[in-house]
């Protein structure tokens, strides 16, 4: 997985490839839940978003960036560990959809989210 700063500050790391889309893991530390004990829910869609950008920069092997992202809630995350898939349902020419379902590490579907990114032109050498 191409590292980012931020996605190492988060602890998000690629766990699986498949055909269409990889799954990230990231394990919940204190600074990453809210007031509650539970997961931030940012830190959910960023998986999310993470899982297809990484799908995407194995796949394709060109820019891309987050045009939309819609996440629905299902199940507070209060476990150990969370595991996003992303699947792709679109690759165009320049859009890509893809459904990302997220897990806790009892394998309970956390969250479901859509997200649309843009394919950008290769930069010019």
């Amino acid at each position: 997985m191409p590292k980012t700063d931020f996605n190492r500050h988060v602890g998000i790391r690629v766990v699986g490839r498949h055909a269409d889309g990889v799954t990230v893991e990231c394990a919940l530390r204190p600074e990453l839940l809210n007031f509650s004990g539970i997961l931030h829910g940012g830190v959910t869609a960023t998986l999310a978003d993470v899982a297809v950008g990484q799908a995407l920069a194995h796949h394709l092997k060109r820019p891309t960036t987050t045009v939309e992202l819609k996440i629905n809630y299902v199940l507070p995350v209060t476990s150990r560990k969370v595991r996003a898939r992303s699947h792709f349902l679109h690759i165009g020419k320049t859009l890509c959809v893809a459904r990302v379902d997220v897990f806790d590490d009892q394998k309970n579907l956390a969250a479901v989210a859509l997200v649309t990114y843009m394919i950008l032109p290769q930069p010019r050498k």
